[in-house]
């Protein structure tokens, strides 16, 4: 099931190029809508016969139509794998001569989750001096409370997948303020729940600027997988449903600028674009 944020961030099902609201259909305060997600989550299992049975009997509109939005609009954690695939380290150690360790070393770092934004939203670079580059990857939001979870269990833990945009800083600072500035983690289009991905660590992902493919990888190919990465979380932190963790980029990096067009797609999930443009030329 594709579940998707949409207008005024009422809760909806994507299917045929249409968008069923469930705003009126389940417990949703638009006003509130992670809490509200959240919620949505945690009684999933029981919303869901219903949702399937009757779901051409609720509103819709053409997808084409609405306005969709990040399906994971403020979680109480955003975390992200720095340097988790080997060809990636290769590349940052090539470009930047900074990429010594992987994530084995590294571990998983936090990134504000106030840094979201969804599709066809601006990506707004805070200072024109710095290199900015694109880094597209799979990324998954937690579906029940999590501590020491195995990496056997962990997808059980999962509520679905999306894609993810993380924009990066390039610099001295450390990644998490590198990776945090406004509007620098682009996700969507939808969440497409893990019953619907029963192999989230075989699919493949691109990413386009301005139409040139850049980014073309399998999630085959990470040093920990969806699900260690979610066991190595919940040994640090509990896990809340709403959560967000994002699996690390490939290689194909490199760098975006005012005027760029960025879309990302990741197999059986969908794909999206953004703008780019610098915070100082907003009107």
């Amino acid at each position: 099931m594709k579940i998707a944020l949409f207008n005024d961030n009422r809760l909806g099902v994507v299917a045929d190029g249409r968008v069923y609201d469930l705003t009126e259909t389940v417990p949703w305060d638009a006003r509130c809508a992670q809490d509200s997600l959240e919620q949505f989550i945690e009684k999933f299992e029981y919303w869901k016969p219903q949702i399937e049975i009757g779901l051409t009997s609720f509103p819709s509109h053409p997808l084409q139509e609405v306005k969709l939005r990040a399906p994971v609009p403020k979680p109480s954690k955003l975390l992200a794998a720095p340097v988790n695939y080997l060809n990636h380290q290769s590349e940052m150690n090539a470009q930047f001569n900074n990429a010594p360790f992987t994530i084995e070393k590294l571990g998983l770092f936090l990134k504000a989750p106030s840094s979201i934004i969804g599709p066809e939203e601006t990506v707004y670079l805070p200072r024109k001096d710095r290199r900015y580059d694109y880094e597209a990857e799979l990324a998954f939001v937690i579906g029940k409370k999590a501590k020491n979870v195995s990496a056997e269990k962990a997808g059980e833990y999962i509520f679905g997948y999306f894609a993810l945009m993380d924009m990066t800083l390039r610099g001295p600072e450390e990644r998490c303020w590198r990776k945090s500035f406004d509007t620098c983690t682009p996700i969507g289009p939808w969440i497409v729940t893990s019953d619907e991905i029963p192999n989230p660590n075989e699919l493949q992902i691109r990413l386009w600027v301005n139409d040139e493919l850049k980014q073309d990888a399998n999630v085959r190919d990470t040093i920990w997988n969806c699900y260690t990465c979610l066991a190595k979380a919940s040994e640090i932190m509990t896990l809340y449903p709403g959560d967000i963790i994002t699996t690390g980029t490939p290689e194909g990096i490199g760098p975006i600028t005012k005027g760029d067009r960025v879309r990302i797609q990741v197999e059986r999930i969908g794909e999206f674009s953004v703008n780019v443009d610098f915070a100082e030329d907003q009107e």
